[in-house]
């Protein structure tokens, strides 16, 4: 649950986004009207344009159409949108939500990750849900907030969807230094997951990085009825990362 400080100041960032419009957050030039970026600094993003069609995980060539790992073995869920890379500017923005509690970061991801959306959004399934990634009871309270909670909300108040919770288990050892199977081995039945109906589930993270965390969250959400997984995150890992 995010505390009632943390909440107060994105009210007040929301307030002073409205009040002092006009600055792109990326380099202080025009912006697009009622956008919170300029044209030039949004086409200059990294896009995840070149990316697997089931994972996301950025590809070195045109012709491929899955990664190597996803062409192996296919992941427990069914698709990914993951718009970004994370590096240069959407690095720093995720640093600066993730780890400096900055609600200027947050606002701006949730309406950057709206802004790539395509299709009818009243389409969506009636039993979609939005499952964040937790994380462990100890890390949430040390941390302040979990930042994929937070995301998962706001995205659902924006697209009208519910949110529903998994428990982490157990408290793993951090994934950073790990590699692509260190990090599927550290996540083996870690998490808890109670549908409420059979759902088409939609796992909401920050960063993908292997996507480890999103495989074995899904192949939770499906053993614990859920029709359908896919995975939304705002970035993604390049590769050699």
């Amino acid at each position: 649950m995010t505390p009632v400080w943390y909440a107060s100041l994105f009210r007040l960032e929301k307030r002073l986004r409205s009040a002092l419009p006009g600055h792109c957050a990326f380099c202080l030039g025009q912006t697009l009207e009622e956008k919170a970026w300029c044209q030039e600094c949004f086409d200059r993003l990294p896009w995840n344009k070149r990316c697997c069609t089931r994972c996301a995980e950025p590809l070195t060539s045109v012709r491929q159409v899955l990664c190597t790992h996803c062409r192996s073995e296919l992941p427990a869920f069914s698709g990914a949108h993951v718009p970004f890379i994370f590096e240069g500017p959407i690095r720093q923005l995720v640093h600066n939500f993730k780890f400096e509690a900055s609600p200027r970061a947050g606002h701006l991801m949730v309406d950057l990750y709206l802004e790539t959306l395509t299709g009818d959004r009243e389409s969506r399934s009636e039993n979609e849900v939005l499952l964040p990634v937790p994380l462990f009871a100890g890390r949430s309270q040390e941390r302040g907030f979990n930042q994929a909670d937070w995301f998962a909300r706001q995205l659902g108040r924006h697209l009208d969807l519910p949110v529903i919770n998994a428990t982490r288990l157990v408290d793993t050892p951090s994934q950073r230094m790990l590699g692509r199977q260190g990090r599927r081995d550290n996540l083996n039945d870690v998490f808890q997951l109670h549908l409420p109906s059979a759902s088409r589930v939609v796992i909401v993270d920050d960063v993908v990085t292997t996507g480890a965390t999103a495989q074995s969250l899904a192949r939770t959400a499906l053993a614990a009825g859920a029709m359908n997984v896919a995975v939304l995150a705002f970035a993604r890992t390049p590769l050699g990362a």
